[in-house]
């Protein structure tokens, strides 16, 4: 059990930052799979523009596999990029470094931060204000979002987690990712309902499904 923490003060949703996670391999995908095409948009293109529309600011997308590939992607859109040379170590890395880099952009004024995935392509803007809505209202430490995978119910990302969680993001190591984070404190945690999330993209057969979806709504 993680240790209580106290009540934030209120909040202005411009001291929350969010960061964009899209270093990882893609290994499953056997291709970069940020650059899969949805909708006219790449997957990366498409969660960073839902990143831009939501109330969050800094926005920090962090890249690492395939950076010289991607880089093209985000030109012009104002975000924060920071490039995890050590992507390679998992998804802990890319968290370290996307809190560095949100700390770096604000002088440590961030009152907390979301994280997001770019393969959960049903995530929009809308989503995320979401969960700054529910950390403005409520009184706890993080807002994650719940959904149903595989007949189970998930706690994760995206996820809002207030300063005081920041030391614990970034003492994670190796394939840890937030969700490590979010089971210790689950029970000061508030959960939001977020079925936008439960798909992600992470191999061929998600993108063919993917492509399905799209398809079906044209007819």
């Amino acid at each position: 059990m993680g240790t209580q923490l106290s009540s934030r003060p209120a909040m202005n949703e411009k001291n929350i930052g969010i960061i964009v996670l899209a270093a990882g391999a893609s290994t499953r995908m056997g291709e970069a799979k940020q650059l899969l095409r949805y909708e006219g948009e790449t997957l990366l293109r498409r969660a960073t523009n839902q990143a831009i529309a939501s109330c969050c600011r800094p926005v920090i997308v962090v890249l690492g596999s395939h950076v010289s590939d991607l880089r093209d992607e985000l030109a012009e859109t104002g975000v924060h990029v920071v490039v995890n040379q050590e992507w390679t170590e998992g998804m802990s890395s890319s968290i370290r470094c996307g809190i560095a880099a949100l700390e770096a952009a604000t002088k440590e004024a961030a009152e907390g931060a979301v994280l997001m995935l770019c393969d959960q392509p049903f995530v929009t803007g809308a989503v995320i204000d979401r969960l700054l809505e529910a950390y403005r209202t409520g009184a706890s430490p993080l807002v994650a979002s719940e959904y149903h995978s595989k007949d189970d119910a998930t706690r994760g990302v995206p996820a809002l987690f207030s300063r005081n969680l920041f030391s614990e993001l970034t003492n994670l190591r190796g394939s840890e990712g937030a969700k490590r984070v979010i089971e210790r404190h689950l029970s000061e945690a508030t959960v939001i309902a977020v079925p936008e999330a439960a798909f992600d993209v992470d191999t061929p057969l998600d993108y063919q499904t993917l492509l399905r979806e799209a398809n079906s709504t044209l007819v």
